[in-house]
């Protein structure tokens, strides 16, 4: 969690850099538009890149400041209690929701990739995953006995790992038969 949070937070703070300077010069050559498919510009400058009338990387800044603050309480042993472990899980799932909305978005709609958006992608994957074996682990997302008992079976033998190494790889599978030569163009 520690991990994809601080990868997010990078991520999320250069995003709003570029916002910034984009909002000063909407034509703005940014570092990362490299081409017609990798182009942080077009991604940027598009209404989904400000959903809620302000850039949504300023969302980043606050909800991975957040999840880091979380997880270094946790490795210092803090145990919060179950209901803010819920609340905490069905947040980030809204985060979830809205990093695989823009994802798609960029991918059918925009028809750009932005590294850094990207990135976001991956992190919240990562942090939610995490987020989720742990709650799994300790019990904490109300579930009726027979799915957690379920979900526990599935951490335990390692198959949550699999399964999400695998949403990974469809991912970049996804970018690679959408794109294909395209990316490298």
């Amino acid at each position: 969690m520690l991990v994809g949070a601080l990868v997010g937070l990078v991520a999320a703070f250069v995003l709003s850099v570029d916002a910034v300077e984009l909002a000063a010069d909407p034509d703005a050559a940014l570092s990362c538009d490299i081409n017609a498919v990798i182009s942080c510009g077009t991604v940027g400058t598009s209404w989904q890149a400000s959903l809620f009338g302000f850039p949504n990387a300023f969302l980043g800044l606050i909800a991975e400041s957040v999840v880091i603050t979380v997880a270094v309480a946790g490795l210092a042993g803090v145990r919060f209690p179950r209901w803010f472990m819920t609340a905490a899980q069905t947040v980030y799932l809204l985060g979830f929701v809205f990093a695989y909305w823009l994802f798609w978005q960029s991918m059918s709609v925009i028809g750009a990739l932005c590294p850094w958006c990207l990135t976001i992608t991956v992190s919240t994957t990562l942090v939610f995953a995490s987020m989720l074996h742990w709650n799994i682990l300790e019990d904490n997302l109300y579930w009726p006995a027979r799915m957690q008992s379920w979900a526990m079976s599935l951490v335990r033998s390692g198959a949550f790992g699999i399964l999400t190494a695998t949403w990974f790889a469809l991912l970049a599978v996804a970018v690679l038969l959408k794109y294909g030569v395209a990316l490298f163009a």
